[in-house]
């Protein structure tokens, strides 16, 4: 889907609805003086792994909408609602008081629960809100020079963010202050960040640029101490990415490539190399239940990428193994107790029958007190 008439692509995002059906909302901003910029609405079709043809809801409004924007959030002080079904969705505006006059921003972000909601301003200020109420729980003026990335941990205790002069800090919500700077050599800068979200490896990952060289670092967030490093995409990234359950990473250059990792082995899963060809990815997001990305561009608009990885397992095929698996334990047991000769493979009616009679060993019960009696002759009454 190629950026037209409508206005230039500049970011992307997936909208998860209550009836597990997934909508994609892309940003078109404005291309000349007069023109108003755009939020639309598409359909996703997994089978197909396409957008739909036309968009299914439109809004025009007056402001630029930035790239890099990672959820349904413009312009910093105005949330647009999504209302209604597939065939007949509405967007309508809603103001945020507490962001009225925070001026531009570089970056936005949620946490996985949902429950924060953190901007980044051109300017360096930092707000950190609790969602949907709008409480302001951080408010730094002088968070950095300018902002670059960030992103909540999975308990979203944390927050990462970086800085245009490749600096990175660590904050601590619930007491507002930051709680440590990375440490980086002179000629480091320290570009994306994306914590771990698989709940088993407390991890944050890195671009890091070294000079010419480009490297994902890993740092441990119980330490806050880098534990390695790894070429991956091999170039300067543009966006980072993870996906919601933590398997994969994804980066995407500044000449439009893409690559995704697999992060318990930390090695390329898949690589679509000259996919927005010439042009920077803006951004990239994983879909919520498949294995698909989104990306966008100002030149090649937004596309929609199948990943060539394993398939996941689903729901029904893991009851269907486990049914395979009791059935296949019922039938060797049954072949193990037709076939062997353990106390509780009792004898059958006619085994019984041609045994000797336990009487015969024992003799006659009747007998054998007489001659015990006999034995003591005659008793005197």
């Amino acid at each position: 889907m190629e950026g037209g008439a409508s206005g230039t692509v500049t970011c992307g995002s997936w909208i998860r609805r209550p009836e597990n059906v997934y909508l994609v909302v892309l940003g078109r901003s404005r291309t000349r003086p007069g023109s108003s910029s755009v939020i639309e609405i598409f359909s996703f079709d997994p089978k197909t792994t396409s957008l739909s043809s036309s968009p299914l809801a439109v809004y025009g409004i007056e402001f630029e909408i930035k790239s890099g924007v990672r959820q349904i959030v413009c312009d910093i002080s105005i949330l647009f609602e999504l209302y209604g079904q597939e065939t007949n969705l509405k967007l309508f505006a809603k103001e945020l008081p507490p962001l009225q006059d925070a001026g531009p921003q570089k970056c936005l972000a949620f946490s996985v629960d949902g429950s924060r909601f953190a901007t980044g301003g051109l300017d360096g200020h930092l707000r950190i809100l609790e969602w949907p109420s709008l409480r302001i729980i951080v408010d730094e003026v002088r968070a950095h020079k300018s902002f670059r990335d960030m992103d909540f941990s999975l308990d979203s205790e944390f927050l990462a963010s970086t800085s245009t002069d490749g600096s990175a800090r660590i904050w601590k919500i619930e007491d507002g202050v930051p709680l440590t700077t990375l440490a980086r050599n002179s000629d480091e800068k320290i570009e994306l960040c994306r914590f771990s979200k698989d709940g088993t490896k407390p991890f944050l990952f890195c671009s890091v640029q070294k000079g010419d060289k480009a490297v994902t670092a890993v740092y441990d967030i119980s330490t806050w101490n880098k534990i390695g490093h790894k070429r991956l995409l091999r170039k300067p990234a543009s966006i980072m990415s993870i996906s919601l359950d933590g398997k994969y990473l994804a980066l995407g250059s500044k000449d439009g490539d893409i690559c995704v990792v697999e992060v318990k082995k930390m090695e390329i899963s898949h690589w679509s190399k000259r996919l927005h060809l010439g042009t920077s990815i803006a951004s990239l997001e994983f879909c919520p239940n498949e294995r698909v990305v989104l990306t966008t561009s100002s030149q090649w608009g937004a596309m929609v990428t199948k990943l060539t990885v394993p398939a996941d397992w689903k729901e029904w095929q893991i009851y269907l193994l486990l049914l395979g698996l009791f059935l296949a334990s019922a039938v060797a047991f049954y072949i193990f107790f037709e076939n062997s000769d353990s106390f509780w493979n009792f004898p059958s009616a006619r085994q019984q029958q041609t045994r000797p009679e336990l009487s015969s060993f024992l003799g006659d019960a009747q007998s054998d007190d007489q001659n015990m009696w006999n034995a003591f002759g005659p008793l005197d009454m």
